[in-house]
């Protein structure tokens, strides 16, 4: 199964593919960053980082696309352009019938580090070793990517995990669950008692 992670944000739009394989492992495939000038109109700060998730998807045909669910915070003006980019990312899957699946930042730590509350450098820390890298890759939009991508692939699903065309992927726990995928359902449960 491959799997295009996808951390919105006008300014930065962290983007990485990850692919499953054999023994539990998920393996690098790209990692990067669309970015748009801020200093330009948000019509067209939308069009540079649709044109390049757009050329992603075209060159890596994932499987499913995995984004970061937006919450609100302070600064309005941030979670504005983060949803629109959200949004363009969205639309962009639809068009090509990829899956989307929208992860919160608990349910990506949880799969990636076993504690939904983990710092940012521990889980770029742990997405460097799980992709066996030898640093973590920077900006931390990209490491963040990568990390919504892993957390995609190991999310724990009973039995396999299939694709939109048909690939399968063992889910990493090979019958059982890891300590990680354990947290992760706790985190995505505790977020929807949240929601409620």
């Amino acid at each position: 199964m491959r799997v295009l992670g996808v951390d919105p944000g006008l300014t930065r739009c962290g983007l990485g593919v990850v692919d499953s394989a054999p023994g539990r492992r998920a393996v690098l495939v790209e990692v990067g960053v669309a970015r748009s000038a801020p200093d330009q109109a948000p019509e067209l700060r939308l069009a540079a980082i649709a044109a390049e998730v757009e050329a992603w998807l075209d060159r890596h045909r994932p499987d499913a696309v995995a984004v970061e669910q937006v919450f609100a915070q302070h600064n309005l003006r941030t979670v504005m352009g983060t949803a629109q980019v959200s949004g363009v990312v969205m639309l962009a899957a639809a068009r090509r019938g990829v899956p989307v699946a929208v992860h919160t930042p608990s349910e990506v730590k949880a799969a990636v580090t076993g504690n939904g509350r983990a710092a940012k450098a521990q889980v770029q820390a742990m997405v460097a070793r799980i992709l066996a890298l030898p640093e973590a890759p920077t900006p931390a939009d990209a490491a963040d990517a990568l990390a919504l991508a892993v957390c995609h692939l190991w999310r724990p699903l009973p039995g396999r995990l299939v694709g939109s065309r048909g690939a399968e992927a063992v889910a990493p726990s090979g019958g059982g669950r890891t300590p990680a995928q354990v947290a992760w359902a706790r985190a995505e449960s505790a977020a929807r008692r949240a929601a409620r």
